[in-house]
């Protein structure tokens, strides 16, 4: 009956009683009936006072009412349309708020109304403007709710909302008396209520109802958006006109948080001012909001375009007074002008296409740099330029130069071709202001303690554009790597000296402060420094400055707390610790910073015993893939760790422990240690040690078989620790007897992988010459088909059938490449025409440029090269020693095996003979004692420092394979060719300790490949295949690994012998630069497999132990010749430097 009863009572509301409440709502009636009417509305179901037939004049008789001067009865209305707003749908909220819209509407048009003006301003204590206020706060907290919802009803509904509010806002009262008379619009209670726009930035974020507000602001309602530009622009000239203290009492929301009850007129204006700025910083960033620009506004002759907006933003900054640095920090909101311009203008950076239409141009860069100009030049206008502001300005220009497009403009400007002196652009202003601030150079705040927060701000920007390759060329000049270690050491003293605090003293705090203050500088200073390592030529530099291993180590504490390399970086420490890596000094300082330390620790846990931290409820799943998911980022970091120069500088001249027994507990700590427990497995008790002996041995040969693809480090491996040997023996091991003499292998997946190693690390040969077995098993009868060995040579069938030394018969092309060489009059006309027709022999007919052919084009053109004075780059050196003078001295391990390898390479190819390894032995003993008379002796802490160049030459092994193992012509070509700068390039131990190069190049140990080729490899890369660049920045590899890798041992394994043969004659042909337009050819060949890549997770593996599939040199030349039109004058200028690099 209960039911019942409510269903009857709730017809009879629907029929009857809603008149009645109408009735009773009357003006008319007495209080108590009025009020027991609405009481009555307040507690019917909102869906039943909807379907009433008298909805619509209800609806009218609240909006009449709710202009009732009964403060009681108007706010128990109110009280109604909350509920309603919380309860009902769409459809019966959406008519509640229009009818509030509306109703509010009318009061501000109504001369009736007492409306606060900006003479008298708002008080808020006022009965009637806290009635007001009510009002629009219930008004604004629906517009913020409803676009969580409005998208699942009719688009008319959501129309109808955004025109109501849009009329509401749009009221604008006769302008014709004063400004400080003028009656205050309902924006300015908005903005007292929602001072930063939320309400716009939600309606805006949603297609949906983006689409038909920013149509009705072009239809209809535009003059809302000129009025909050207008407000912007009448703030700018106040800013302008009145003194900087008196303006801070106008912008009291600025880090004031005591409670205030008066809004002056000049504080409505501000806060009007901020609401204005965040509405037009949401209306940019779409395009369709920018299509509303230039708008014409009152009192301007001009239009006012997006640029001049901008501009007027960032002029905002420093003219305007910024919050006082000694608001605490719980304040967690800002509402300073410079500070809400900045965060608009981040929210701009943000959007790309935005940026570029409105932030990226000339201009608004100029604009944002002027303050920094004043203050150089010493004007009177810097005299009102704040710490804040600058800091602001920084902010700025760090976000744009961390975006590629922000950061060509900063280093080109618009027009690349203008002059740097007449206009120099946004990086050279940045570099020169932050040099003289590091330098001290400068009277600039001086004694100011904010002074640091400036620098460090302004050298994030720095640090942004010198992080990349293009960016540091432009920046070089400045020398700010040795500015920051200068303030670094400074200030790295001034901790030292810091006094200890006593306790019960009176400046405890102070001293801890300032302790403080001077750590953070100087790990800021640090990691300054640490980011000058994220290209090839930056690591250069940080080297030194001496301080790589301090960075190193701040690096590896970040790491160890996860904490984020920047704030405008993407991606983590691995690119950077790959570039480390990649040098003798960067290897020692991330062993000595613990950072290798701890990644073979990490790497011990996942392998052999699994975090401790997590209860075993099941045992452990056995690996399916052959390196465990939980493994793989370890892998891939040692496999970025061991370059050859790191693998030298932890391994050489190391032996391994090799102990009688070990303990369970007993954890690796470096890269010995592993080979050790993980690669050679050579005794029982290795073995017995492992809990895991298939996974973690199986993870060992996966890491020797991608180290091994670097030759100098198998040479090296093999020198010290018979690494080979130790296969073949596990491989006899292995073995299981199946009838009384015969013996077969057990095929397993650690005997299936030793065979894969085995053919590949004494196997040497392109993607043609040598056949690699796959490492998985197949189906059928015959899981394994390749045949397993124990002891060499190697089975037939992992040699592949290659076409041997068939030698062509000579061309008519090659003939008359041969008649440039009798031209002899204009030496400049004969080297571009036997050029241009090697170029036209490679494009048609590359395979004629191979053999005795080859021979005899290298030997003319390097002789006739080698005579010419303009093309000599280092002086001719005499040399008289004989064969009887070197036949005694000794060679080293590593340039021993090579020898071996490199005649049992050539013997495959058919191009050397028997007695090839004596020819080659003199000719490497010559080099070096050639060479030496080039060295100076060098003190130095690294092993590669310490002798003859560490590895095998593997250009000269080319050399002599390239000249069929003739000894005399070999070692003539390299004396000629030495004096040339292709050699500096090509010939690695050319410039091993060579007194050619700056002293401090010396020491580095860093080669001019590395630092100059490479470094343009990286740079370029980024220019012509962006694709390819980021797919190594998120991978953490960088490219400068592999190139460097891939040139040293002149492509062997890499390229068919043909190939490397092209590589060598179109670098020694055409100009070193060609080394860098091939390897970013090879870049372009494998873009899609370097993506596909990229997604598996395994990019560097990929790339170290992948030959270059389908890659020749000549279907990439025209490609190169345009790289070669672009970039020739800035390489060979860089590499022409390397014996003054003035870096």
């Amino acid at each position: 009956m209960g039911r019942v009863s409510w269903i009857m009572w709730s017809y009879k509301f629907c029929q009857g009683k809603l008149q009645l409440i109408l009735d009773q709502l009357d003006p008319g009636q007495p209080k108590e009936v009025r009020y027991e009417a609405l009481q009555t509305l307040c507690s019917a179901p909102p869906s039943d006072v909807l379907n009433c037939e008298n909805w619509a004049t209800l609806c009218e008789k609240l909006t009449v009412s709710l202009a009732d001067p009964d403060l009681v009865f108007s706010d128990r209305i109110l009280k109604f349309y909350a509920q309603t707003f919380t309860l009902s749908p769409l459809h019966m909220t959406k008519e509640i708020y229009t009818s509030l819209a509306k109703h509010l509407e009318l009061y501000f048009l109504s001369r009736e109304n007492r409306i606060p003006t900006l003479s008298t301003g708002v008080d808020i204590t006022n009965a009637n403007v806290i009635r007001l206020l009510k009002k629009v706060r219930l008004l604004n907290e629906y517009q913020k709710e409803v676009p969580s919802f409005w998208i699942r009803h009719p688009e008319k509904y959501m129309e109808e909302i955004v025109e109501s509010t849009l009329s509401l806002l749009s009221v604008k009262y006769d302008q014709s008396h004063l400004v400080s008379q003028k009656i205050l619009d309902p924006i300015y209670f908005l903005a007292l209520v929602d001072a930063k726009a939320v309400w716009f930035k939600k309606w805006m974020h949603a297609y949906y109802s983006r689409t038909a507000l920013l149509r009705l602001l072009e239809k209809k309602y535009k003059s809302l958006i000129t009025a909050a530009v207008q407000q912007c622009v009448q703030y700018f000239e106040l800013c302008e006109t009145m003194k900087a203290d008196e303006i801070l009492r106008h912008s009291k929301l600025c880090g004031n948080k005591q409670k205030n009850f008066y809004y002056s007129g000049q504080e409505l204006q501000y806060i009007y001012f901020i609401h204005s700025l965040c509405l037009l910083g949401r209306l940019l960033i779409y395009t369709q909001g920018r299509k509303l620009f230039p708008m014409k506004l009152k009192n301007r002759k001009d239009s006012v375009s997006l640029t001049d907006l901008l501009v007027l933003f960032t002029q905002l900054i420093y003219y305007s007074p910024g919050c006082p640095k000694t608001t605490s920090a719980a304040h967690s909101e800002n509402y300073s002008p410079a500070s809400m311009v900045t965060e608009v203008l981040w929210i701009l950076c943000d959007q790309k296409e935005c940026a570029i239409e409105c932030l990226y141009n000339n201009t608004v860069i100029e604009a944002l740099l002027q303050p920094i100009h004043n203050l150089m030049k010493g004007t009177e206008a810097a005299s009102h330029c704040s710490e804040t502001a600058l800091i602001h300005v920084a902010d700025i220009l760090a976000k744009i130069a961390s975006a590629e497009e922000g950061l060509i403009l900063l280093l080109y400007g618009e027009n690349v071709n203008s002059s740097e002196e007449e206009n120099p652009t946004g990086a050279h202003v940045i570099a020169q202001f932050s040099k003289k601030l590091l330098d001290e150079d400068s009277p600039i705040f001086s004694g100011s303690e904010m002074l640091p927060v400036v620098k460090g701000a302004f050298i994030s920007v720095c640090r942004q554009i010198y992080s990349t390759c293009e960016g540091l060329q432009v920046l070089i000049p400045y020398s700010l790597h040795e500015s920051i270690a200068k303030a670094w050491k400074k200030t790295s003293l001034l901790s030292e000296r810091v006094p200890t605090p006593v306790e019960g003293s009176d400046f405890v705090s102070s001293v801890s402060q300032q302790s403080q203050n001077i750590m953070v500088w100087e790990d800021n200073l640090l990691d300054d420094l640490l980011n000058f390592a994220a290209t090839p030529k930056g690591l250069l530099l940080l080297q030194r400055t001496g301080a790589i291993n301090e960075c190193v180590t701040l690096m590896f504490n970040r790491y160890a707390k996860k904490l984020q390399i920047c704030r405008h970086k993407k991606f983590g420490y691995g690119v950077v610790v790959t570039q480390v890596a990649s040098t003798a000094a960067g290897a020692i300082a991330l062993q000595s910073s613990g950072f290798i330390n701890a990644l073979i620790t990490d790497l011990w846990a996942n392998l052999e015993c699994g975090r401790d931290d997590v209860r075993v409820a099941h045992p452990r799943s056995t690996p399916v893939d052959p390196i465990d998911r939980s493994c793989q980022k370890s892998f891939l970091a040692l496999v970025n760790l061991l370059s050859y120069p790191a693998v030298y500088e932890l391994v050489g001249n190391q032996e391994l422990p090799n102990k009688a027994e070990y303990s369970l507990r007993e954890v690796p700590t470096c890269v010995t240690d592993i080979i050790d427990r993980l690669i050679i497995l050579n005794s029982e008790a290795k073995i017995r040690s492992l809990f895991n002996y298939e996974q973690s041995h199986t993870f060992g040969l996966r890491l020797l078989s991608v180290i091994c693809c670097d030759l100098d480090t198998l040479l090296l491996l093999e020198a010290q620790y018979q690494v080979s040997e130790m296969l073949l023996n596990a491989q006899e091991e292995n073995m299981l007897e199946t009838s009384e003499n015969y013996r077969d292998f057990i095929i397993d997946g650690l005997s299936v992988e030793r065979n894969h190693v085995l053919v590949r690390i004494n196997l040497i040969g392109g993607p043609l010459e040598r056949i690699l077995p796959p490492r998985i098993l197949e189906k059928g009868n015959v899981p394994y088909p390749w045949p397993m060995f124990s002891s060499y040579p190697l089975p037939n069938c992992y040699l592949s059938e290659v076409t041997r030394n068939a030698d062509i018969k000579q061309d008519n092309d090659l003939s008359k490449l041969l008649l440039c060489f009798k031209i002899t009059d204009k030496q400049t006309e004969w080297i571009e025409n036997y050029r241009r027709q090697f170029c036209k022999m490679m494009k048609t007919k590359p395979d004629i440029i191979s053999g005795a052919a080859l021979v005899e084009l290298l030997e003319k053109f390097v002789f006739h090269l080698s005579e010419t004075s303009s093309e000599c780059y280092f002086p001719s050196v005499e040399y008289t020693a004989t064969d009887a003078n070197v036949k005694n001295e000794s060679l080293s391990s590593v340039q021993k095996l090579g020898i071996k390898m490199t005649v049992r390479y050539g013997k495959f190819l058919n191009l050397l003979k028997d007695g090839a390894e004596n020819h080659l032995s003199l000719v490497l003993k010559h080099c070096e004692r050639f060479l030496k008379q080039q060295q100076i002796p060098i003190k130095s802490s690294l092993l590669c420092l310490q002798e003859s160049y560490t590895g095998h030459d593997w250009f000269v092994s080319s050399l002599f394979m390239i000249m069929l193992g003739d000894k005399e012509k070999t070692f003539q070509f390299l004396q000629q060719f030495s004096r040339l700068l292709t050699s500096a390039f090509l010939w690695l131990p050319r410039l091993h300790i060579s007194k050619y190069l700056p002293i401090d190049i010396i020491e580095s140990g860093i080669h001019p490949v590395y630092f100059s080729s490479t470094h343009y490899i990286e740079m370029l890369l980024k220019a012509e295949v962006p694709l390819v660049f980021s797919a190594f920045h998120m991978s953490g590899f960088a490219p400068s690994q592999i190139c460097l890798q891939w040139i040293t041992q002149c492509f062997w394994n890499y390229l068919d012998w043909i190939e490397v043969c092209h590589y060598i004659a179109t670098c020694i042909f055409l100009g070193p630069d060609y080394q860098v337009y091939i390897c970013i050819a090879i870049f372009k060949h494998l873009q899609q497999d370097i993506l596909q890549h990229t997604q598996t997770q395994d990019l560097p593996v990929f790339l170290k132990e992948e030959a270059l599939h389908g890659f020749r040199v000549s279907d990439y030349l025209e490609y190169m010749e345009i790289l070669e039109q672009n970039y020739r004058p800035v390489l060979l200028r860089d590499m022409r430097n390397i014996r003054v690099q003035s870096t």
